[in-house]
């Protein structure tokens, strides 16, 4: 199987003029509908069941809250700190402003090895950057080993859930796939055989490759450690089998001490899949030393920016950094479990998504995403860190359609939604309501000529019926009862 040839075609982001035609084609959509929606029942089921006590839960959140707040509140004393006992510990760091950096640092570093493949374990990062076609486009192998990711490669995806990638997919759909794209699989629907025969074709990719490739969940400043969670055993074999391990994280993944982690990690695994724990819990701290018998002769780490360092300094967008990737927040969206993650047209699809997307892309290409919620709160409640994430999306939809405020810092893009139409028209709705002469006389006027109320009103009568006035104002009902008419 020639994954190079096959991966060639980059997946780039959807525009942010392109959503709304993406959604629509989803709600239509009725097989997708239907997956995502028990798929998400399921999950949040699962989560629930870990969580009886809702007060022992709201006293975990509190302190995985104030340990991100924490080591936010410190991040550029953390990530220096996090450099050296690292460089002591024989760790390479490699710092990337943006994705090209980033992507134009691991092709060096394959390059210098002389690599042909690259197997990767699941790291959002490296789909951020769209690393596996930079490493085509070096004609260097990306490999995905997460079984999920392996799915959506080889259907030439993007992943439509931040920890379950092929959610949308069915078993149908995977056994039609393997038959069609891995050479030998013969067709079957059991999900047992799928997954051995993708597994049959990782096992010798691990052997082979040069260099592996993970993500990092948690970096501690103060020991030079890397934390690694999963559930399949790929996390372990990309970091110890290849004779280079490169680590790819963004900034804000760093922890002072290890025992910062446990509380992080258990609010992590039970509100991801339901579980109490994970099967496998990686810590590296150093390549192969002298007398051990497996491990990586070599171990890099790449720390991306990308738009981070926006968030960072606004204040109150700092919060999306907080963010351990769980993805209940998406699990729980009455938006994403009715869409799915393609729709979004982003690496980070659902609430997180539209709250981070805009530091990462800017907002003159994601500004329609903050306008993909009901604000109904759900990601806000299930949140492991407690992420403010509704009041973030009111302030990026703010920030989209408003110049930059005198002292404040502009965002990429800011501004990029701004409409003439709509600004006098919030005009004139700040004038009627604040002048209670003109409000009236709107009153009467409306309710005598509700016959011209037009029948077509935007994107309201897609699903609704039009909106008409009453035939009396409520003053002018209220007056009435009183006077006994």
């Amino acid at each position: 199987m020639n994954t190079v040839q096959e991966n060639t075609q980059a997946l780039k982001f959807i525009p942010a003029s392109e959503f709304k035609n993406r959604t629509t084609e989803a709600v239509s959509d009725q097989h997708l509908r239907q997956s995502f929606r028990g798929a998400m029942d399921f999950l949040m089921a699962k989560r629930a069941a870990q969580f009886p006590d809702l007060a022992a839960f709201e006293a975990q959140r509190g302190l995985a809250e104030h340990i991100r707040k924490y080591s936010l509140s410190r991040l550029p004393d953390l990530l220096e700190q996090l450099e050296r006992t690292l460089t002591a510990n024989g760790i390479q760091v490699h710092w990337a402003e943006n994705a090209e950096q980033a992507n134009a640092l691991i092709v060096g570093i394959a390059r210098k090895h002389a690599a042909k493949l690259m197997v990767k374990g699941k790291s959002m990062v490296s789909e951020e950057t769209e690393l596996n076609h930079a490493m085509a486009a070096a004609g260097i192998e990306a490999l995905e080993s997460d079984m999920g990711e392996y799915i959506v490669q080889l259907n030439g995806e993007k992943p439509s859930h931040i920890i379950m990638p092929a959610i949308h997919k069915t078993k149908v759909q995977i056994a039609k796939l393997f038959a069609e794209k891995v050479p030998g699989a013969n067709y079957t629907e059991s999900v047992d055989e799928l997954i051995g025969i993708g597994r049959a074709v990782l096992r010798e990719k691990f052997m082979t490759a040069e260099i592996g490739l993970s993500g990092v969940n948690f970096a501690v400043a103060e020991t030079g450690t890397l934390c690694l969670v999963e559930n399949e055993g790929n996390g372990r074999m990309c970091t110890t089998v290849p004779n280079v391990h490169i680590a790819i994280t963004g900034i804000e993944k760093v922890v002072e001490k290890l025992e910062h982690v446990p509380p992080l990690f258990g609010l992590l695994t039970r509100s991801a899949t339901g579980q109490a724990i994970t099967t496998y819990f990686n810590m590296i701290s150093r390549p192969r030393q002298p007398g051990e018998k497996d491990g990586p002769q070599e171990v890099h780490l790449v720390l991306l920016d990308n738009g981070r360092t926006q968030a960072y300094a606004d204040e109150q967008m700092r919060a999306t950094l907080q963010c351990i990737r769980c993805g209940a927040c998406m699990n729980h969206c009455p938006v994403y479990t009715r869409i799915g993650g393609h729709a979004y047209g982003t690496t980070y699809p659902g609430p997180i998504g539209e709250i981070i997307s805009p530091h990462l892309m800017g907002l003159a290409a994601t500004h329609a995403l903050p306008t993909a919620s009901t604000l109904c709160g759900a990601c806000d409640e299930v949140c492991p860190v407690k992420i403010p994430i509704p009041d973030l999306l009111i302030r990026l939809r703010g920030e989209a359609t408003h110049d930059p405020r005198p002292g404040h810092a502009p965002l990429v893009g800011q501004g990029a939604a701004k409409s003439t139409l709509m600004n006098i028209v919030w005009a004139g709705w700040a004038a009627l309501y604040t002048r209670p002469a003109l409000y009236r006389a709107f009153g009467w006027l409306a309710t005598r000529f509700r016959f011209l109320t037009p029948p077509v009103q935007s994107g309201w009568t897609v699903s609704r019926t039009p909106m008409k006035p009453a035939s009396r104002t409520l003053h002018e009902l209220v007056a009435r009862r009183r006077s006994g008419r």
